[in-house]
């Protein structure tokens, strides 16, 4: 069942600055999960005033909620009571109320959420693997340090580095003949680590990685959904977060989509359905994206500055910074996904 939407709080009048005073749901600041209140607790306190039909997150940041009463009378008791006092059912809190409106939503709304896992196995996508704590709480320090002594490259959004090869965003691909160097020293255990990656089957001249981009992502900042250009780079795609967590979505579009632009969003460029999946990625875990996961799926981070996991609300931090790493291909692609493939679909 879809959970009721409210509008934000309205005044209803010039002498009143408390929003709608017929209503039976109040809008309610400084308390939510973000600052360690469930909602069961948040509705266990203002039961005291009647009869409490739900409590909603009013947004995306956890810190703002609906109480809905089953009538206005209770509402207006609890509006009287706690606005701008401390809480003592609620840690002390102080409490910032105003009356809100439930905003019947139109009857072909969908539901869009995604439900997010937090194991790789929960996706069911094969190819798709995913180990926490791939590196320590010291090495990601260290990795940090080392990428912040080096300059960055401004895109619109986020900050970027390449090393082995530079990834042009224009044509989506690298130049072959244009190699920046070998990969820096500060990645060789990571590249020693990697052989050692569970469920690796692949030919080990692929796993001789050359390309490593590095991104730092703002908080709020996502990515566009899309997958590695088949022609670029061979089977094997590593990410490694660190810094700070974040939700990566699958989608499998029923057509391709490798032809979209990486500045537009897949999702307004296809009117085609797909498929999504999501997958939380604590800070300092190694993803690997292989065979279908790695050719026909996008994957895409959602731009948002607060996740909810698990029921679960959990804010990004400042700065996301991943390592992605790749092996340049120097021949043709003849994957099993021709329908999602740059170079067998130009054959």
């Amino acid at each position: 069942m879809a959970k009721p939407r409210f509008v934000r709080p309205m005044t209803s009048s010039p002498s009143s600055d408390t929003g709608e005073p017929n209503s039976a749901n109040l809008y309610v600041a400084n308390c939510g999960p973000a600052v360690g209140l469930s909602h069961d607790a948040i509705a266990a306190a203002f039961a005291a005033f009647g009869e409490v039909k739900g409590v909603y997150a009013a947004d995306e940041s956890g810190v703002r909620v609906i109480v809905s009463f089953s009538d206005h009378f209770s509402a207006k008791s609890a509006l009287e009571a706690l606005n701008g006092q401390p809480c003592s059912d609620l840690e002390g809190r102080c409490l910032h109320i105003r009356y809100s409106v439930l905003q019947l939503a139109p009857e072909t709304q969908v539901n869009d959420s995604v439900q997010v896992c937090l194991v790789d196995s929960e996706l069911n996508i094969p190819g798709l693997f995913l180990v926490h704590d791939f590196v320590s709480v010291e090495e990601e320090q260290e990795l940090l340090a080392a990428v912040d002594t080096r300059p960055w490259i401004g895109l619109a959004k986020r900050r970027v580095q390449h090393y082995g090869y530079e990834f042009c965003y224009g044509t989506r691909n690298v130049d072959t003949k244009k190699k920046l160097g070998e990969l820096p020293l500060f990645v060789s255990t990571i590249l020693e680590r990697i052989s050692l990656f569970p469920n690796l089957d692949n030919d080990p001249a692929s796993l001789s990685l050359d390309q490593l981009t590095v991104n730092e992502y703002p908080s709020g900042v996502g990515l566009s959904p899309h997958i590695d250009t088949h022609s670029a780079f061979e089977d094997c795609i590593f990410s490694l977060s660190l810094a700070g967590p974040c939700i990566m979505e699958f989608r499998r579009y029923s057509v391709s989509t490798w032809k979209v632009d990486s500045n537009t969003d897949a999702e307004k460029s296809s009117n085609s359905s797909c498929i999504k999946k999501a997958l939380y990625l604590p800070p300092r875990s190694m993803l690997l994206l292989s065979g279908e996961a790695r050719y026909a799926w996008n994957h895409y981070i959602p731009h948002h500055k607060i996740d909810k996991v698990k029921e679960k609300v959990i804010r990004r931090s400042p700065r996301r910074v991943s390592f992605t790493l790749r092996k340049v291909r120097n021949h043709p692609c003849r994957c099993e996904y021709p329908q999602y493939c740059d170079y067998q679909q130009q054959i």
